[in-house]
C-alpha cells in the first residue's frame, strides 16, 4: 500500500459559474464555492476556475509569447498560437490558491493544463518556435516552477490535464509525438521535495479509447512520475480496466465514476460493481473517486446545470462512503 493522503472525494477543478458572477465578483464567488464544496464533504477544495475563461487560462493568461486568435478549434476552444518561447509574467495562480487556503482547513487543490497539451495545441510551424518539443519544454519549466510555488503556499493536490494523451496510446502523433509528450510532462511533475500529503496528478483524458495498448500505458506511467492518475471508469470496459492494470503499485488512482456530461445519475449498484472490478486489480486504499471531468472547463459552456452538478458531486460522495465508510 502506498504511503499516501488519498483525498477520497475529488473533482477535476472547474465548476459551473454562478449566474450572478459578474455582479458578486470572483472573490465572493470563490468563497461561496468553498462553502458549497465543504457542504458536499469534498476532501479537496478548488476555486472552481471561477476567475478564468477556461481550464487553460491559468497558463495562457499569465505568460508572454502566446497569442489569442479568432479561430475556434475542433473541441470548441478559442485557439491560441505560440509566436515565441513563453515566459511567465509572475506567479500564475498562486495568489488565488493562497486565498483558497485561508478560507478552509480542507486541502486546497489546483488544476492546470499540462505543458504537453498546451504545446500540442498552440504550436504552429514558422511562427518563431522551432518545434513543439521545444515549446513544451519551455512551458514545462514554467509549470514546474508554479507547482513548486503552489506547494510552498499550502496547496496539497495539483492536477495536470492533458485530454490528448489517452488518444495517443493507440499510436497517434500530431505535432507532438507520444514520446515527446511524455518527456515534456515528466519535466513538469518532478519536484525535488514533496512535503507530507502533497500529490501531483495527471489526467490523461476524459474517456478511455476503444482499446488500450498495455505496453504503451505502462510506458506512460513509467516515464511520467506523477503520484496520482485520474482515469475514467464510466463503463467498466476492458480498456478502462487495462488502464488500471498497467498502473504501478506505488501510484494512486482517482476513478472518474460520474459522467459530468449527462444529467442522468448513475445507478449506485452498477458503479459499485465497476469499482469492485478495479479492486481486484488495485488496492482501493490507494484510490479516490471523482466525476469524469470538469463541469465547466469553458466558463460560458457548462456541461450541466448547477443543480445537476450538485447531484453528481453528492453521488460521488455517497459512493465514497459505500467504499470506505467514514474513513477520510
Amino acid at each position: 500500500m502506498a504511503d499516501t493522503f488519498n483525498y477520497r472525494i475529488d473533482h477535476h477543478g472547474s465548476l459551473v459559474r454562478p449566474v450572478d458572477l459578474e455582479a458578486i465578483g470572483a472573490q465572493q464567488a470563490v468563497e461561496d464555492a468553498v462553502v458549497f464544496q465543504r457542504k458536499l464533504r469534498s476532501t479537496v477544495v478548488t476555486d472552481g476556475d471561477l476567475p478564468r475563461e477556461d481550464f487553460r487560462s491559468a497558463i495562457l493568461d499569465g505568460v508572454s509569447g502566446l497569442r489569442r486568435t479568432d479561430e475556434i478549434s475542433p473541441d470548441g476552444l478559442v485557439r491560441w498560437v505560440a509566436e515565441a518561447l513563453p515566459k511567465a509574467n509572475g506567479p500564475l495562480v498562486a495568489e488565488w490558491a493562497e486565498k483558497l487556503a485561508e478560507l478552509t482547513v480542507i486541502a486546497p487543490k489546483v488544476s492546470l493544463p499540462s505543458p504537453a497539451y498546451l504545446a500540442a495545441t498552440t504550436f504552429r510551424p514558422g511562427l518563431g518556435v522551432s518545434s513543439a518539443r521545444e515549446l513544451g519544454e519551455a512551458l514545462a519549466e514554467i509549470i514546474q516552477a508554479e507547482i513548486a510555488l503552489l506547494v510552498s503556499r499550502g496547496v496539497r493536490l495539483i492536477q495536470l490535464n492533458n485530454p490528448l494523451l489517452l488518444g495517443q496510446l493507440g499510436g497517434g502523433t500530431g505535432v507532438l509525438s507520444f514520446e515527446d509528450a511524455l518527456a515534456v510532462e515528466a519535466l513538469a511533475v518532478r519536484l525535488d521535495e514533496r512535503p507530507e500529503g502533497v500529490r501531483i496528478g495527471v489526467c490523461p483524458g476524459w474517456e478511455a479509447p476503444a482499446e488500450v495498448d498495455r505496453a504503451a500505458a505502462e510506458h506512460l506511467y513509467a516515464e511520467v512520475p506523477a503520484d496520482r492518475w485520474i482515469l475514467p471508469l464510466l463503463q467498466g470496459s476492458e480498456a478502462e480496466l487495462d488502464l488500471v492494470r498497467a498502473l504501478p503499485e506505488d501510484r494512486d488512482v482517482c476513478l472518474g465514476v460520474a459522467d459530468a456530461t449527462v444529467p442522468a445519475l448513475e445507478d449506485l449498484d452498477a458503479v459499485l460493481a465497476r469499482i469492485d472490478a478495479v479492486g481486484e486489480l488495485k488496492d482501493l486504499e490507494d484510490a479516490a473517486l471523482s466525476p469524469s471531468r470538469g463541469f465547466a472547463d469553458v466558463a460560458n459552456r457548462p456541461l450541466l446545470s448547477a443543480e445537476e452538478q450538485r447531484k453528481k458531486l453528492v453521488l460521488v460522495e455517497t459512493l465514497a462512503r459505500y467504499v470506505w465508510g467514514n474513513e477520510f
